[in-house]
């Protein structure tokens, strides 16, 4: 099977958590994020932050199976989100996560996430609590007033639904477009890993879904988003439909695998509450055994044309400071030139 998309859907229980905090009532009074139908819900920009984190450990403990190239002694990294670098061949919040950096005054260098997420929800609507923090000043010599009086509110019990995706068509690949005039001519794909590091990070990705704790709170309380259920589908379509797995009606439920089936997707379910389906570790072992004997999509194959972003990136500076130039060459002949009127 030639792998094109990696979807991860699953459910994971939350006890007493604000593991995304919103907006601060009356200046200092703490809320959950919350949707108007009552149920908390974590924002795409806290799942992504906590894949990565996931990530970077994973990451961090697998640096003797790197595969970025035999004469490459740069081992993987992830950059900071506030810091994100456009080497693709190395950083893989680069790679897997996107970035847009300007070019001077001519445009920006961007790429799209490979790896998308949704705000993870409660499966029901959740029931709040609240909790009195004071801070006491015992100094005699300090102003009493100045003790800190603060309620946070939490949520009680959650099942919280949450989906990843990898698209491994755009995995440690780039895109450019050469154009004639304002006419599209052709696409080019550059490849920045060889297949082995293509399919390492592919199970690193994988194996982050299943050790996702860093939430808002994780410094005072403890936040677990690891799966108790959890669906994963190699897919040779681009197909996202399966994301509502948890959210559909058993007739639903069917019917999205029957899908599946019929486009020769392969999918493994598994359920830490149920005796007769396989636990959520057998579930990824046997979805990394057929991620490891199975392969990726690619714009090809061969190692030996793997390339290093920064080449690519003069080629598109190159590129647009040639169109810059035609541009501005065009504009300075037409008005050099005198319209028909002046003619006649």
């Amino acid at each position: 099977m030639i792998i094109k998309g990696i979807l991860v859907t699953l459910i994971a229980p939350f006890e007493n958590h604000i593991a995304n905090g919103g907006d601060k009532l009356l200046g200092n009074m703490p809320t959950i994020k919350k949707r108007l139908d009552e149920r908390a819900y974590i924002s795409g920009q806290m799942q992504r932050h906590s894949l990565f984190s996931a990530i970077d450990r994973i990451n961090i403990d697998d640096q003797e199976d790197n595969h970025i190239g035999e004469n490459d002694d740069q081992y993987t990294y992830v950059s900071n989100a506030d810091g994100i670098t456009s080497k693709i061949e190395c950083d893989l919040r680069a790679d897997m996560g996107g970035f847009m950096h300007p070019i001077g005054t001519i445009g920006s260098i961007r790429r799209t996430s490979p790896i998308s997420a949704t705000p993870a929800v409660a499966k029901n609507p959740s029931k709040f609590g609240n909790d009195l923090l004071v801070c006491v000043n015992n100094n005699p010599n300090e102003d009493a007033k100045k003790q800190a009086i603060v309620t946070v509110e939490y949520s009680q019990e959650d099942d919280m639904r949450m989906n990843f995706f990898l698209d491994v068509t755009s995995l440690s690949i780039y895109k450019t477009y050469e154009y004639d005039g304002n006419f599209y001519v052709r696409t080019v794909a550059h490849k920045f890993a060889n297949e082995s590091e293509r399919k390492r990070r592919a199970r690193i990705f994988l194996e982050a879904t299943r050790f996702l704790n860093d939430y808002a709170n994780q410094a005072r309380n403890e936040v677990c988003g690891e799966p108790q259920k959890v669906f994963i589908v190699f897919d040779p379509k681009l197909g996202r439909k399966a994301s509502r797995y948890f959210k559909a009606s058993e007739t639903e439920q069917k019917r999205i695998k029957e899908e599946l089936n019929d486009r020769g997707a392969v999918f493994f379910y598994g359920d830490d509450t149920e005796e007769k389906f396989d636990s959520v570790l057998t579930a990824y072992k046997k979805a990394m055994q057929f991620l490891n004997e199975n392969e990726l999509y690619t714009c090809f194959p061969e190692d030996d044309r793997v390339e290093k972003f920064k080449d690519v990136q003069k080629l598109i500076i190159n590129i647009k400071n040639k169109t810059e130039k035609k541009e501005s060459k065009k504009k300075q002949d037409k008005e050099e030139s005198p319209d028909s009127d002046e003619q006649a």
